[in-house]
């Protein structure tokens, strides 16, 4: 099979899930909730943080840009991580669970091209949930006041969802290629992401830890936050280490899953 069939047979596949949307779902909740939260009114001195300002006596919201920047913490501690986790694990577990790994046994499939397009899929969806992030703020935000909002400071915010979304994935991803090769169950990888990604709040407290930590170093390498040359050089190499660990536990269950199929022809 070439590889737009196999994308084709896993998008059908999604039609069934309702992982989708349960995620577009706490996308929804979280942003309402921020946008509650947003209500109130900040009191302090008035703060500068790149393109991005607050000031004294003003709602939050009144605030251009806030909504959309500070979602982006909240999306990319409890929400994305998890889901992303969920949503790989479903894909790489959804055959044995479903117990139709027999049949594609017969097939002339290999499975690290089938894998493949599981975790490209799995990086799409991180890039796509981490849009609609931005597009529900930024909507929001044109809403409340299009006027302030400059194109260069709405570019640099869906640069920074937009890699964003692609450092998540890399985070998460060796949890997701683990629980492929072990077949553990959805949620109970869906669960440890969730404790994994909101133990970055307390690594981020660390000055250093933060660009070591895999969710924190997301951050650096977004340009959320404002970090030297050197830290998100460091953060970039730690993503890329998940990744190349994720890499090897996919192929680790591939080579598993040929060992299989020799022994079932014998």
């Amino acid at each position: 099979m070439n590889w737009r069939n196999l994308f084709w047979a896993e998008c059908r596949k999604l039609r069934r899930s309702k992982v989708i949307w349960i995620a577009v779902a706490a996308v929804f909740l979280t942003a309402g909730i921020l946008f509650v939260g947003g209500l109130e009114v900040y009191h302090g001195s008035e703060v500068h943080y790149g393109l991005k300002v607050m000031r004294d006596g003003m709602r939050y919201l009144e605030n251009a840009g806030w909504y959309m920047d500070e979602m982006q913490p909240w999306a990319f501690f409890f929400v994305i991580p998890g889901m992303t986790a969920l949503f790989g694990s479903y894909l790489s577990v959804r055959e044995q669970e479903e117990d139709t790994m027999k049949s594609l046994r017969l097939i002339p499939l290999q499975e690290i091209d089938l894998m493949r397009v599981k975790m490209i899929l799995t990086l799409l969806f991180s890039i796509g949930f981490s849009m609609l992030c931005f597009g529900i703020t930024f909507l929001t935000e044109a809403v409340l006041h299009i006027e302030d909002l400059s194109a260069s400071f709405v570019f640099m915010l869906w640069k920074e969802y937009v890699l964003g979304g692609i450092g998540i994935f890399f985070a998460v991803f060796p949890i997701i290629a683990f629980a492929a090769g072990r077949q553990k169950n959805c949620w109970s990888v869906f669960l440890f992401t969730e404790i994994y990604s909101v133990f970055g709040l307390f690594a981020g407290m660390a000055d250093r830890v933060k660009d070591f930590y895999p969710i924190t170093a997301v951050f650096n390498v977004s340009g959320y936050q404002i970090a030297s040359m050197e830290r998100r050089m460091i953060s970039a190499i730690v993503l890329l280490l998940c990744g190349c660990l994720g890499i090897f536990w996919i192929r680790k269950k591939c080579d598993m899953i040929r060992g299989e199929k020799r022994n079932g022809t014998k």
